[in-house]
């Protein structure tokens, strides 16, 4: 058998085998517990899951409020007061909200109170107002989020699994984001 020949049989036995990586996980029955950079599934229950176009044209018709749930990193403890600590500047899709650290599997009560204080204060009180939930591709922390507003009982809840990463690599605008401040 020739060299050319054996590869070809070679790929041909492991491309099954790559198509099946390449396919999004099942949408699993609870929350996301713990790796939350990983493939996320191409479905939610509950919400609706918006392309990138999907998502610009709620955006540019301000037809939807946008939450982002992208984790913030602490200062870390081992820095003593003197040192100056600056937060990494986070870029979001203009005029959202940002909700770092609701997206985990389980949330503590004060977190879960600051999320749903800032549901209220994104949708204006309206709980019918579609919410975009997004933070970056391949994040549970968006998935989570929005699972988590449909069982409050959100009715228009929109999950964007491309976030910024691609809501930046279709050319789209973003600008510097402050957290919603925590309790």
């Amino acid at each position: 058998m020739s060299a050319r020949i054996a590869v070809s049989v070679i790929l041909a036995s492991v491309a099954p085998l790559l198509a099946l990586a390449s396919e999004p996980p099942p949408e699993p029955q609870s929350y996301r517990m713990e790796d939350y950079r990983a493939p996320t599934p191409a479905t939610l229950k509950g919400a609706r899951v918006l392309t990138t176009d999907e998502a610009r044209e709620l955006w540019q018709s301000a037809a939807a409020a946008f939450v982002d749930v992208l984790p913030q990193a602490p200062r870390p403890a081992n820095l003593g007061p003197e040192v100056v600590w600056r937060d990494k500047p986070r870029f979001d899709i203009p005029g959202s909200l940002w909700l770092p650290d609701t997206g985990y599997g389980a949330l503590a009560p004060v977190m879960e109170s600051y999320f749903r204080a800032g549901l209220r204060k994104a949708t204006r009180d309206d709980q019918s107002r579609a919410i975009v939930f997004y933070c970056l591709s391949n994040c549970w922390m968006s998935w989570n989020a929005a699972r988590r507003a449909a069982a409050y009982g959100y009715p228009n809840v929109d999950w964007y699994p491309a976030g910024t990463d691609g809501w930046s690599a279709a050319g789209l605008p973003l600008e510097i984001r402050r957290p919603e401040p925590r309790p």
